[in-house]
């Protein structure tokens, strides 16, 4: 931590005068760390979560190496199409947690309110944008985005292709989980694949975006079972991890790479000794650079066993029209609609991995998690899941309450514990 501190301080005496130098800068840091990640591995935890940690720095370092073949994406974005073009997902959200982990994010997020972003808005997407006015961002190809729950989306990257000067195509999806909806969505992917093809000049091959889109529903269920498979056994975890996941498990499916990550973590639970301590299932984004949950950074007492940012999602059903297999995944994503189809689903997952707990986090910025966070605590506590909900921002720890945070997670830890007693 103290060499990002050090690194951050570098960065900052480039990043406003001189933004050219300081993507330089922050390219050469990450490359530097992802070397390490590469080759000198954490042994505390398996080989799937050592090969995660390398993969996601190697991704997160194609956008600022070559811009001009990525596209920013919203979360949320179906990915096969933009990677059979040849482009690289470069993802707002997880450029802005690797850009606070870099120790320039408060920063970045003042900048953004000096150009008129509200403070009420996610950090995540300040966090960004306050990064692509200071010249830290690179101009991407092009923006490829969904209206799906964040409020955010509609703002942020709209401003990001005025900002760029860059086309961008929005993805609309209805809160109904119909086939008309499903119907609706699919024809607004083949939409998209026309305009990924004059942005590129690249045609999409049907055949190989339908494997990729079947190689997506085969890691989904591998998934699936990794998360069951754990339930009974202990795979060591630290806090990032599971966020990674996070990432992977929405903007990186369908490639290689992810099939060989879920071959990983299958090993890892396989050969793993019988459960230790308390899993608690997390609900929405983790701040995992507070020091409030230190003590879940791979302790054999508790840890985070999942989240439901990466389990977004049932397995698709199988057809062999790849944007209708897309349009399902966005159309009956667990976060969309209505509150009890994201509360039914964080249940049945926190049941399926054997949590002791849960924690929802009430991220700043997120209205929809806010919202339903008293109907989550009925729910999960009638369904017999002791549940913690925790106020804080998972990017932005200038807000405060870090203390608070930590004591009633502390807290809630020793209840869970006193009750297996």
């Amino acid at each position: 931590m103290e060499i990002a501190s050090v690194f951050g301080r570098v960065l900052e005496q480039f990043a406003d005068e001189h933004p050219v130098a300081a993507r330089r800068v922050l390219r050469i840091g990450w490359e530097a760390f992802d070397l390490k990640l590469h080759y000198l591995h954490d042994k505390r935890l398996g080989k799937g979560d050592n090969f995660l940690a390398d993969m996601m720095m190697r991704h997160m370092i194609k956008p600022l190496k070559n811009p001009a073949q990525s596209a920013i994406v919203s979360i949320f974005t179906p990915c096969e199409l933009v990677q059979e073009v040849g482009l690289n997902p470069y993802s707002v959200e997880a450029f802005s947690c690797y850009t606070a982990a870099t120790y320039v994010g408060t920063n970045c997020i003042r900048a953004a309110e000096e150009n008129g972003a509200s403070e009420t808005m996610c950090s995540y997407h300040r966090t960004f944008l306050g990064a692509a006015y200071r010249g830290l961002m690179p101009r991407p190809r092009c923006i490829v985005y969904t209206s799906l729950l964040c409020d955010a989306n509609l703002v942020t990257f709209r401003e990001l292709a005025d900002y760029f000067d860059v086309p961008s195509f929005a993805i609309d999806v209805p809160s109904s989980q119909t086939p008309e909806s499903i119907a609706y969505v699919a024809d607004q992917l083949r939409d998209v694949r026309a305009f990924l093809e004059r942005v590129t000049g690249v045609t999409v091959d049907e055949s190989s975006l339908r494997e990729r889109v079947a190689r997506t529903r085969s890691q989904i269920e591998a998934y699936e079972l990794y998360m069951r498979m754990r339930a009974e056994r202990y795979v060591p975890s630290d806090v990032v991890s599971p966020f990674y996941r996070t990432m992977t498990n929405a903007l990186l499916l369908g490639t290689e790479d992810i099939s060989h990550l879920m071959e990983l973590l299958l090993e890892d639970a396989l050969a793993a000794p019988p459960k230790k301590g308390l899993y608690l299932y997390w609900m929405h984004s983790i701040p995992y650079m507070s020091p409030a949950i230190e003590r879940l950074k791979i302790h054999e007492d508790a840890q985070i066993v999942g989240t439901d940012l990466a389990q977004l999602h049932a397995v698709p059903t199988p057809s062999d029209d790849p944007f209708e297999e897309m349009a399902e995944r966005l159309v009956c994503n667990n976060l969309n609609g209505s509150s009890n189809r994201r509360i039914d689903a964080g249940i049945a997952h926190a049941r399926a991995c054997g949590a002791d707990g849960v924690v929802w986090f009430n991220h700043w910025g997120c209205k929809h998690t806010i919202g339903i966070s008293q109907l989550a605590k009925q729910r999960f506590e009638e369904a017999g899941l002791p549940f913690l909900l925790l106020d804080g921002d998972g990017i932005d720890i200038t807000r405060g309450g870090e203390g608070q945070m930590s004591t009633r997670l502390d807290a809630f830890i020793e209840m869970l514990e006193e009750g297996r007693a």
